[in-house]
């Protein structure tokens, strides 16, 4: 047999098992693993080498339009850019609905500012601020049937978030129409009133964001969430969960049976509160939602990693510059917390992060990690089997890894259009050095080599994980 491109001497690591065998592949797809399978175009040596699925960022925002004047500084070419040079192969952002805007609209508005500038393979989640009687009724379901099985809902933010009627309406119709639905879970008030506390006493910085986003407020609404899903009999997952206040309600639900599934992200592992209490200004750059907390949350963010209460690590990139009048200053040097645009960028470091700090450091088996960060997410999004594992007829998305490499952070040797990392001089052991989507090379040693446009827009299935238990209370 002759194969378009033929790995040799491959250490392959799924999520559920470790073996050496050599890697065929033909038509971006692998069709052989084995030993002695042939001859081909392009044969590439791992020897010595880790074959990881190519990474999947389930959670990140790319160029999604806001109302408030902030402008996003990545779009869908250096953000995939970006995420190829890290060892991502698909990334899925947010098609997001403003109040008062047709669902369908926002999905159009997004594949023409994704079109013909991706690196790398991509979705769309939805995200739903309006569930009114035609996005119920008609534009939710025919575009999960097309293909947008999953959508984000928010409990904060005003000009995002639903209240609890409305959240049981979409949770009603992502039962009925087999959708996973995301939470923000923080709550909206217990945020409004410590901030007008926080406000009248002067506590205005940086800083005071992480107050008044406090952990009590992200274990009411996710507890809260939790609730609305159990009576409706709707799997959900939690997103960006901070710290063990949430992990706890997480945790309860997932002890009773429920399907409730978790998400973290890197800033969790690797930043606290005093990240935003750094001089100046410079807190803001730490400033996202749920904040950083402090390092007993660090570790029971860890736990949950390691024990399995989390299914999914994403980087929630939200990608503002910090020396921008459309970004971080948006307001100017000496804005309101409540002003400072909400977000870190993430993509390209997310792998490298946890590689080092959780696979290196055995904090968890790199079997899990290829699970948190390419197979759950592609199971619990409907891209499974075709992502996010290395089967004979799925995509041939491979990150080739040197688990000895060292490295450090620098933003300047970065690809996204951020101009700073939160993660600045971090150290690093790992790193990927070759990347393929559906058998093309996109990235060799933190460099991209892939164009923009050859990234193509994915279908998602209905997922396997959005089905619900049988037990819906009241119908």
């Amino acid at each position: 047999m002759r194969f378009d491109t033929l790995i040799k001497n491959a250490l392959i690591i799924t999520a559920v098992d470790r073996f050496s065998a050599d890697i065929g592949i033909h038509g971006g797809r692998i069709t052989a693993l084995g030993r002695d399978l042939g001859e081909a175009d392009d044969i590439i040596d791992a020897e010595g080498l880790w074959v990881l699925p190519g990474g999947i960022d389930a959670h990140c925002h790319l160029d999604q339009p806001l109302g408030d004047g902030a402008v996003m500084a990545d779009d869908f070419h250096s953000g995939t850019r970006s995420a190829a040079a890290g060892g991502t192969t698909t990334v899925i952002p947010f098609a997001a609905q403003h109040k008062g805007q047709s669902l369908r609209a926002a999905v159009e508005d997004y594949h023409r500012r994704s079109e013909g500038k991706a690196f790398i393979d991509y979705a769309f989640h939805m995200i739903v601020t309006d569930p009114n009687e035609t996005v119920l009724k008609e534009e939710l379901p025919a575009l999960i049937e097309e293909g947008y099985s999953s959508f984000k809902i928010y409990m904060t933010y005003d000009d995002l978030r639903l209240n609890d009627r409305e959240i049981l309406n979409v949770l009603a119709l992502a039962r009925r129409e087999g959708a996973m639905v995301m939470v923000h879970a923080e709550n909206a008030d217990c945020i409004a009133y410590l901030a007008e506390l926080l406000t009248e006493s002067g506590q205005t910085g940086p800083y005071y964001h992480g107050v008044a986003h406090s952990s009590i407020g992200e274990r009411e609404a996710s507890h809260r969430a939790i609730s609305l899903a159990e009576l409706v009999d709707v799997p959900v997952l939690i997103v960006h969960v901070s710290g063990p206040e949430a992990i706890e309600q997480i945790r309860w639900a997932q002890n009773r049976g429920l399907r409730v599934y978790g998400e973290t992200c890197p800033q969790y592992l690797m930043l606290t509160a005093a990240d935003l209490d750094r001089d100046g200004f410079d807190g803001a750059k730490y400033v996202c939602s749920p904040p950083p907390r402090d390092p007993a949350a660090q570790e029971a963010v860890w736990q949950g990693l390691e024990t399995g209460v989390f299914q999914v690590f994403s980087s929630d990139h939200a990608p503002f510059r910090f020396d921008d009048p459309q970004g971080k200053k948006l307001h100017g040097e000496h804005a309101h917390f409540e002003h400072i645009p909400n977000g870190i960028p993430g993509l390209e470091t997310r792998l490298p992060i946890l590689f080092s700090e959780g696979v290196v450091k055995q904090r968890i088996d790199v079997t899990r990690f290829v699970a948190l960060t390419a197979t759950n997410p592609a199971k619990i999004y409907g891209l499974y089997p075709r992502k996010g594992t290395i089967a004979i007829g799925s995509d041939a998305d491979l990150t080739l890894w040197d688990a000895a490499a060292k490295s450090t952070i620098r933003n300047a040797e970065l690809h996204h259009a951020v101009d700073y990392t939160p993660y600045e001089g971090l150290e690093l052991t790992g790193k990927p050095v070759l990347t393929l989507c559906r058998g093309r090379m996109v990235s060799r040693n933190g460099q991209p080599t892939a164009a923009p446009g050859d990234g193509i827009f994915l279908h998602c299935d209905r997922p396997q994980p959005a089905r619900p238990r049988g037990e819906a209370k009241g119908f």
